[in-house]
């Protein structure tokens, strides 16, 4: 396993982590993703240890709670060997305090994963989203508060959009408070908005990216692609309004740039989806997910090689979408260009 630094911070991390989102399996969504009990859980578990990842990755909504239960209990007794990421922030329920990152909200979220999780500290905890009735001054403040007392070693932030990130990391720097060392995004082969402007923040503030679904929504299996339609059983017919959209022909363009690799290294669709991901610049760790032992022991096969720079090429090429404004100028006009060079292409910040 390789390991790399959570950002600029002096945390070390696996380049694959593992996500717990399949664990528990309750409500429509989360049934879908999986159903893994304890038993179960123990078993991938031990894998992941054996294989040397060491970060786990959870959140209070995955299946309202019974995600961070399920890995709490598998990890029962090898506390000290791993890293438990969660988050909070998204709606666990109606009410007007069950959702947000107010201080009350993230104070009982906090000692409600606590619980659930079995432990006395969470390693990094992230905010699952902005939440713009909070004022960032508050929810600093609180973190800052649950840092110092304990129950929190790292902070890192969710599906922020860069203004909400660099005012976040603006007032700690004025209030001399914990900052946010991570951002776990939404980045893959078919969804690559990351690099437009989260990607330069991460480089110039130190946030290191954790990515979530990699294989975009489970699209890049090796299952799909042209004239391999959705398969009867794939858990998107359930799931897909829930993730990020792409269109048929991009995603194809891309299958079939990951098909020819396939066959040039003889490794799996997923291992080069993953393997891409790793050599890009700011990932720190990349969520691997798994419904079974089978597709866990494939996705590690991600690490212990590279693609080659010409390999990297063609990935590029055939994912690569127009830039929207305000950014199409500076990837097409050489004025704009020359004023912010493109970041040089590597593993970590």
């Amino acid at each position: 396993m390789e390991y790399r630094r959570l950002g600029t911070s002096g945390l070390q991390v696996p380049a694959l982590s593992f996500g717990a989102g399949t664990f528990g399996g309750r409500g429509p969504l989360f049934g879908a993703w999986g159903t893994t009990d304890v038993a179960e859980a123990r078993r991938l578990v031990d894998i992941c240890l054996d294989a040397g990842i060491t970060m786990f990755d959870t959140a209070d909504v995955y299946s309202a709670g019974a995600s961070e239960e399920v890995l709490g209990a598998a990890l029962k007794g090898r506390r000290d060997r791993v890293l438990i990421s969660t988050k909070a922030g998204l709606p666990m329920g109606d009410g007007p305090a069950d959702a947000g990152t107010s201080r009350s909200r993230l104070i009982t979220s906090v000692d409600a994963a606590l619980r659930r999780l079995g432990t006395d500290h969470i390693d990094l905890f992230q905010l699952h989203a902005f939440d713009a009735g909070s004022p960032v001054e508050e929810v600093l403040s609180t973190l800052d508060d649950l840092v110092r007392a304990g129950k929190i070693r790292y902070l890192g932030v969710s599906n922020f959009s860069g203004w909400q990130a660099m005012k976040s990391l603006a007032a700690a720097d004025r209030r001399g408070q914990k900052r946010y060392v991570a951002h776990q995004v939404y980045y893959s082969l078919i969804g690559r908005d990351y690099e437009w402007e989260l990607m330069p923040l991460g480089l110039d503030q130190g946030l290191g990216a954790i990515v979530w679904s990699p294989l975009g929504w489970g699209r890049l299996t090796g299952r799909i692609g042209r004239g391999r339609p959705l398969p009867a059983g794939s858990r998107l017919h359930d799931t897909a309004d829930y993730g990020p959209p792409v269109e048929d022909e991009h995603l194809y363009r891309v299958v079939d740039a990951l098909d020819e690799i396939a066959r040039e290294t003889g490794r799996a669709v997923p291992q080069i989806a993953l393997r891409w991901l790793l050599q890009r610049p700011t990932v720190s760790s990349v969520i691997i997910g798994a419904r079974n032992e089978e597709q866990l022991r494939q996705n590690l096969g991600a690490v212990g090689w590279t693609l080659t720079p010409e390999q990297m090429a063609k990935l590029d090429a055939a994912s690569h979408r127009p830039a929207p404004y305000p950014y199409f100028p500076y990837e097409r006009q050489e004025a704009f260009a020359r004023l912010n060079p493109p970041a040089v292409p590597g593993p970590g910040l």
